[in-house]
């Protein structure tokens, strides 16, 4: 049962920046597509980066590219997504989620994902 903890939300101020970490354990699997989420209030649950866990190209939503970057550690089996150039429009609960197999076009959709985190709030103000 693979289990996934987010940490790393708070306040910034726009223009700023943020790292989000995602702790990854009981992942047993050949490969896992990793991937950040965001909802913010009143909107659906949208998907922000995705990565497979064997180290395919990462892959944005273009309301990010550029500014997101999403990596992992392997090592510390630690899914990360750091932010840069933050606006107002990033302010959302932020969730990691994993599903197994390798990222493919799906895996945009929340659908796809069968583990997910608790979801932590990043602030970005004016």
């Amino acid at each position: 049962q693979v289990q996934l903890v987010e940490s790393g939300g708070g306040s910034v101020q726009a223009g700023g920046s943020r790292r989000l970490s995602c702790a990854v354990s009981g992942h047993s699997y050949i490969d896992y597509c990793l991937g950040w989420f965001r909802q913010a209030p009143g909107k659906e649950r949208e998907g922000v980066a995705i990565l497979s866990e064997s180290g395919s190209t990462p892959d944005y939503a273009d309301s990010v590219k550029g500014r997101f970057t999403i990596s992992q550690d392997s090592a510390e089996n630690t899914l990360y997504l750091q932010m840069n150039s933050l606006k107002s429009e990033d302010t959302a609960i932020y969730y990691c989620a994993a599903h197994e197999w390798a990222c493919y076009s799906g895996s945009w959709s929340r659908n796809a994902y069968k583990y997910w985190g608790r979801g932590t709030q990043v602030t970005v103000s004016p």
